[in-house]
C-alpha cells in the first residue's frame, strides 16, 4: 500500500510538472479567408510574452502579392499580424509553409475559409512545416487533420487529465474504473456534439471555472475517502461514474470551446467532429495507459532495489499529498477563472 501511495503521488509530480511548461507548446493559429477569387484575408497569431514571440512566420505560395502591409499587436500571450494577400488563381496548388517551425515544438493549426463556405483545417508540425492547399480536403483528410486536432486537445488540456487523474485516485477496482471512464466519455461526448452543432450554448468562461470547481470537488472526496471510513457511504465512492457523467457534461463543453476556435469543414461536418471526440479518446486513454504504466514500473523498481528508506516516510503523507496537490492547483484554477470574468 505504501508503495501505491508512492507512485500515485510520482504520477501527480509527473502531471504537474506539465502545468509548469504548458505555455511552452501553445499552438500558432493561422487563418486564411478568402475575400474573392484571387484575394484573402490573413490572421497570423504567434505564442509570444511581453515584446517577444516565437520565431515563426508564414510562408506563402509562390506569386502571392501582399495587398496591405503586415500590421502586428502584441496581446496577452500572443502577437497577431494581418493582412491581405492576392495570388493569381487562387491557393489551390500552392503551398503553405511556416519558416521556423522545424526548430520549435509547437503546432501551427491553418484555417483557409473559402467563398463557398467550405473550409480546409491542417495542423502543422515540425515535422510537417507545410502542406499543399487542395481544392477540396477529402473525408480521409478531414478524419486525419480532425483526429490529431482531438489528440493533441486533450493532452495539452492539463485540467481534463488533471480530472481524469483525480478520478483514477478515487476509485477502486478496474470495473469501476471501466465504468467511471465510460460514463465521463458518453457525458463529454454528448455535449461537445450538442454544443458544437449549437444546440447548446454555455458561455465559456464560467464553464471553465466550472471544470476547474469539479476537480477541486473530486479531490475533496479522495481526502474524505482517505481520512474516513464513513467516506465509503458517499455518493462518489459508491457510484463514481454518476460523479464522472455529471461533470463530463461540463468538460463536453470545454472541449466544444477548443473546436469552435478551429471551426468545423461545411462540407464534412459528422466525419470532423466524430473524428475529433475519437482523437479525444485515444489521448485520453493514452494518459490513462501512462499513469498506470508509470505505477507499475515504480512498483517493480521500488521492490526490484529494495528502497527501505521509503519505508521511514509517513504512510499518511502519502497518501494526502497528491489529493492535497490536486485540489489547490485546481482552486487556485477557480479563482484565476473567476476572476477573469
Amino acid at each position: 500500500m505504501r508503495c501505491a501511495a508512492i507512485l500515485l503521488l510520482a504520477a501527480a509530480a509527473a502531471l504537474l510538472s506539465t502545468i509548469t511548461r504548458a505555455h511552452e507548446v501553445r499552438p500558432a493559429y493561422l487563418q486564411l479567408q478568402q475575400v474573392d477569387a484571387e484575394t484573402y484575408d490573413v490572421v497570423w497569431k504567434v505564442p509570444g510574452r511581453g515584446e517577444m514571440r516565437l520565431d515563426l512566420d508564414v510562408d506563402l505560395p509562390a506569386g502571392s502579392v501582399n495587398v496591405s502591409p503586415p500590421r502586428g499587436v502584441f496581446a496577452g500571450e500572443a502577437y497577431t499580424q494581418r493582412w491581405r494577400f492576392a495570388r493569381h488563381g487562387g491557393l489551390a496548388g500552392g503551398t503553405i509553409g511556416i519558416d521556423g517551425l522545424a526548430a520549435t515544438v509547437t503546432d501551427v493549426l491553418v484555417r483557409i475559409e473559402r467563398l463557398d463556405g467550405t473550409t480546409e483545417v491542417t495542423r502543422l508540425t515540425a515535422a510537417r512545416p507545410a502542406f499543399v492547399v487542395e481544392a477540396e480536403p477529402s473525408r480521409l483528410d478531414v478524419a486525419r487533420t480532425y483526429l490529431a486536432l482531438g489528440v493533441g486537445h486533450i493532452l495539452g488540456g492539463v485540467d481534463h487529465l488533471l480530472f481524469v487523474l483525480a478520478l483514477l485516485l478515487l476509485v477502486r477496482g478496474w470495473r469501476r474504473v471501466l465504468a467511471t471512464v465510460t460514463a465521463f466519455t458518453v457525458a463529454h461526448s454528448l455535449t461537445l456534439a450538442a454544443a458544437t452543432l449549437g444546440y447548446v450554448h454555455v458561455p465559456p468562461k464560467p464553464v471553465e471555472a466550472v471544470i476547474a470547481l469539479s476537480i477541486v470537488f473530486v479531490a475533496a472526496e479522495i481526502l474524505r475517502l482517505r481520512n474516513a471510513d464513513a467516506a465509503a457511504a458517499t455518493v462518489s465512492v459508491r457510484w463514481p461514474w454518476i460523479v464522472a457523467f455529471t461533470f463530463g457534461l461540463l468538460h463536453g463543453f470545454g472541449f466544444a470551446g477548443a473546436l469552435a476556435e478551429v471551426g468545423l469543414p461545411q462540407n464534412a461536418i459528422p466525419v470532423a467532429l466524430l473524428f475529433f471526440n475519437v482523437g479525444v479518446e485515444i489521448g485520453q486513454l493514452v494518459f490513462i495507459g501512462a499513469v498506470l504504466a508509470l505505477v507499475a514500473s515504480t512498483r517493480w523498481t521500488v521492490r526490484r532495489l529494495r528502497l527501505r528508506a521509503l519505508d521511514r516516510v509517513p504512510m499518511r503523507l502519502l497518501r494526502l499529498a497528491p489529493p492535497y496537490a490536486i485540489g489547490a492547483i485546481a482552486m487556485f484554477w477557480v479563482i484565476q477563472r473567476v476572476a477573469a470574468f
